[in-house]
């Protein structure tokens, strides 16, 4: 599932492609389940001719601001994206949404398992699902003693916590899973007992993950090779960190968890 950093990059694309630009012309795949609280048809119509201002992000969550209201909203679900082309033949496959600028540059939303969701609104950021959001770890971090303080009302494990969306807006599997190796916390240890110090380490890593993945555009090859997330996947039983370390596999709130015992503490 794409997390911040990928949001972020399909962002910073649509900012290249989109921003000063106007709508020519807008097609929607018939699909009543991707498109939410608006028709597919009449998400088309209230777009066409629209400028395109900005754009912006909170979490997993994207939207653009056009000059005139309603504002489209999206969020990718698992295997969403953004692409970019010429002509309408590189279309790619399991589009939702296309638009066309006056540029001539097509723009598509792809979400091949509908599990995505596209939005009409007046006020994406503060109204449901954007409003509901927690901090985002790129935009607004809290300060040390309010990370620390919003983890002590926490009783549910650590890495549970690190998923909540209400908690970390943007915070996905792999990234929890870094911060926690990095920072050196059983995933499974309850938030509210995490000593200052240790509530300190979790914010402060994830502040550096996230900076660097955005940084290299969320391109998994430029991760720094020390990570974990060159080794988590596939719950392998021999799997091991760039370092040798042996590395395990739980569920924590849901999720497959990768962690490293002899580290983590």
């Amino acid at each position: 599932m794409p997390e911040l950093p990928e949001a972020e990059a399909a962002r910073r694309l649509a900012h290249r492609t989109l921003v000063g630009t106007r709508i020519e012309a807008v097609r929607t795949a018939d699909d009543r389940i991707v498109f939410c609280g608006v028709s597919p048809r009449a998400f088309a119509a209230r777009l066409r001719g629209r400028r395109v201002i900005s754009t912006r992000r909170r979490g997993k969550y994207i939207w653009f601001v056009l000059d005139k209201r309603p504002w489209p909203s999206m969020h990718f679900g698992m295997g969403g994206h953004f692409f970019v082309y010429q002509k309408p033949s590189d279309r790619p496959p399991y589009w939702k949404m296309e638009l066309l600028t006056d540029r001539g540059d097509y723009f598509a939303m792809t979400n091949p398992r509908r599990l995505g969701r596209i939005r009409l609104q007046d006020d994406p950021e503060h109204e449901p699902p954007i409003s509901l959001l927690g901090f985002d770890p790129l935009l607004d971090l809290p300060p040390v003693w309010t990370f620390c303080e919003l983890l002590a009302r926490r009783r549910a494990p650590i890495k549970a916590v690190l998923l909540d969306q209400s908690f970390a807006a943007g915070v996905g599997n792999w990234i929890a899973d870094e911060v926690l190796y990095q920072a050196r916390i059983d995933p499974r240890r309850l938030a509210v007992d995490l000593t200052p110090a240790e509530a300190r380490r979790v914010r402060n890593v994830l502040r550096q993950v996230v900076r660097k993945a955005v940084a290299v555009d969320a391109d998994k090859d430029r991760f720094p090779r020390e990570w974990l997330f060159h080794h988590r996947w596939g719950r392998n039983s021999r799997a091991v960190t760039a370092r040798g370390e042996r590395i395990a596999h739980t569920v924590i709130g849901g999720r497959t968890t990768a962690w490293v015992p002899a580290v983590q503490k």
